[in-house]
């Protein structure tokens, strides 16, 4: 699962060839989620401000992300996308 952003100690990560709807992963010490970049629905638990965060990011980058999306699908290589400041 590559990495594609590293900021305020949260990671997220896109699977190679994963199910739809278009999502990310995410961790953040012992916590580990999911949310749809669409509409942003949340699979796990993680504290209310890493999730604003991780929102607040998804909405600067949501045509890369998709795009990584795309890339992904297919098996392609990814590249980072820049982190929140």
């Amino acid at each position: 699962m590559p990495e594609i952003c590293r900021f305020f100690g949260i990671i997220i990560s896109l699977f190679w060839r994963d199910h739809n709807p278009p999502h990310i992963h995410f961790a953040y010490g012992n916590y580990e989620c999911s949310i749809s970049v669409i509409d942003r629905v949340v699979n796990g638990q993680a504290p209310a401000k890493v999730i604003a965060k991780v929102n607040e990011w998804i909405d600067l980058h949501e045509a890369e992300i998709l795009t990584l999306w795309e890339k992904a699908q297919k098996g392609e290589p990814l590249n980072k996308i820049e982190p929140l400041k």
